[in-house]
């Protein structure tokens, strides 16, 4: 009993991986965008409508049509909409008539279908064939149908040969593309005639085809290019659009992309406790997060306050900024919170992954899986290298209340010291490397500096060196005492003040003078140490 209300519950959150993001109602005869999302087949071809594309809807008998079906058995979203005539606009496109976006009368090139994606807000190339190119997921309407059998949604499916009142459907037929009651299931495949061979089904609002077809040829796919990323038939893969691409057989690709989700999977899944404790964090940071935007926001209107009514308007764009601020952070670890909330066990993400791994139509699965392994692998990257969206601090939002009121006007947040320009005219390298900086004309203050420094020049097979960091350095200079002789050093600085660190400076190298008694690359002999009173003299690369 347990288990079988945990499998409620993960179908029940898994509600909103089967929404379509144009009608936000479950899919209906889904298809596969270039971009891999999904979108119903009757919301793309209003949206190719919206956007002034004629005749490129794709086939609208793909509809279910049967003869009982009625206007109150189709999906509600096509009974609201006035859908061209593809008949005739196909006619007039083909002789040339009627005109669409980008296409002018006698053109050369055809036209090329562009289809504003709501998933990922950008417009997908569909071809010059539209949506008809385009294949049908027919997992995801496997599983949007295991959805509606296991929570119940949409109520109980009626006969479609009955006389009101109808009686619930038993039978569905996928060559009739009806459903039926026992009694007419039997009337209308009668003993003895060719419909009687039919096979029946479960009841469905959805007849789907027995296996994944090729858009363009009509052939069962067999084999998955790897070029295009797309599953092929026989015909397309001798075709020369394919020439010289990587092409597999489809149980190749199942196989792979079936291991592939399921490692990411099984990783996810054992990792509950870490996904647990980063949703604990997050948590935490959205606490301490409005807690410091509250307080930061209540120190700016004390000081404010203070000023006069001089700088009341100042006071109004100043915690108009903060609350922005804390808005965009909130809802960046909001977004954030329920990326890694999809990632616990009986998620709506995890439960659809379960769903698709059931697939045993090895084309199906590769179509369905590649979006799906795409989600759950950047899932699966995110939980490796967690770390908050957005910080909690506000730090950034304090003021210089010590301006002269001359400053008023321009009165804003403190900013952070711009990058440090270094001062080459001073700065040398011999047995100690001296750098000396400046701040930028009208860069905020720097209460202190970092100094960072690295060797360039270590053997390939050592690998990289890693920098080394001088914290707090007061003052504009720094001297570094005992480099490496006969080596180049990189170095650079950033400062720091209460609004948090600057970018750095540019990158400046210096080379250190070889040791005494050893020779030049050159083959010529380094000079002995100059005197400590002469070496004034800069030697920068």
């Amino acid at each position: 009993m347990a288990a079988r209300r945990g499998t409620k519950t993960s179908m029940r959150n898994m509600e909103k991986e089967l929404l379509c993001p144009v009608c936000q109602e479950m899919y209906k005869q889904p298809l596969v965008l270039p971009c891999t999302h999904n979108v119903c087949q009757a919301c793309a071809r209003e949206v190719l409508g919206q956007q002034g594309y004629l005749g490129h809807g794709g086939d609208p008998s793909s509809e279910p049509t049967s003869p009982a079906s009625t206007p109150s058995t189709r999906s509600p979203r096509l009974s609201r909409r006035t859908l061209p005539k593809p008949d005739r606009l196909d006619r007039l496109l083909k002789s040339g008539f009627g005109t669409y976006p980008g296409r002018k009368r006698g053109a050369l090139h055809p036209q090329v279908v562009m289809f504003p994606c709501p998933a990922c807000q950008g417009d997908v190339e569909l071809g010059e064939r539209g949506l008809a190119g385009l294949f049908r997921n027919l997992t995801l309407e496997r599983v949007v149908e295991r959805y509606r059998q296991s929570v119940s949604v949409g109520g109980a499916i009626l006969c479609q040969l009955c006389k009101p009142p109808p009686l619930e459907a038993t039978k569905g037929c996928t060559e009739c593309r009806a459903t039926f009651c026992n009694e007419c299931f039997k009337l209308f495949h009668p003993w003895g005639t060719q419909k009687a061979q039919h096979e029946p089904t479960l009841p469905t609002l959805s007849f789907r085809p027995k296996g994944l077809m090729c858009p363009d040829h009509k052939e069962e796919v067999t084999h998955y290019c790897k070029t295009c990323q797309r599953l092929v038939c026989q015909l397309c893969r001798v075709r020369r659009t394919h020439s010289g691409h990587k092409i597999t057989p489809v149980l190749s690709a199942y196989q792979a992309l079936k291991d592939k989700l399921t490692k990411s999977l099984t990783y996810i899944l054992g990792n509950q406790d870490t996904v647990q404790t980063q949703i604990c964090e997050l948590e935490e940071t959205v606490r301490h997060t409005e807690v410091s935007g509250q307080q930061a926001k209540e120190e700016v209107s004390q000081l404010v306050r203070g000023l006069g009514a001089v700088l009341e308007e100042k006071r109004a764009s100043l915690l108009q900024a903060i609350e922005e601020c804390q808005q965009e952070r909130l809802a960046r670890l909001s977004t954030q919170l329920q990326e890694h909330q999809s990632l616990l066990d009986g998620s709506g993400l995890v439960g659809y992954a379960q769903e698709v791994l059931k697939e045993t139509d090895q084309p199906c699965f590769v179509q369905a899986a590649k979006q799906l392994h795409n989600r759950i692998a950047r899932a699966t990257e995110a939980l490796q290298t967690f770390r908050p969206a957005a910080s909690s601090s506000f730090r950034h939002c304090q003021l210089d209340v010590g301006r002269e009121m001359r400053l008023l006007t321009e009165l804003s947040f403190l900013q952070v010291p711009e990058a440090p320009v270094i001062d080459t005219q001073r700065t040398f390298a011999y047995d100690q490397i001296f750098l000396c900086w400046r701040l930028p004309p009208h860069s905020p203050p720097a209460w202190h500096y970092t100094v960072e420094f690295r060797r360039t020049d270590v053997p390939a097979q050592q690998g990289p060196t890693r920098w080394q960091r001088r914290e707090e350095v007061r003052g504009t200079s720094a001297l570094l005492e005992n480099p490496d002789t006969g080596s180049v050093y990189v170095l650079r600085v950033r400062g720091c003040n209460k609004a948090g660190y600057g970018e750095y400076s540019e990158d400046v190298h210096l080379h250190t003078p070889p040791a005494p008694g050893t020779t030049q690359t050159v083959g010529m002999t380094a000079a002995p140490r100059m005197p400590q009173w002469r070496r004034r003299r800069p030697l920068l690369s």
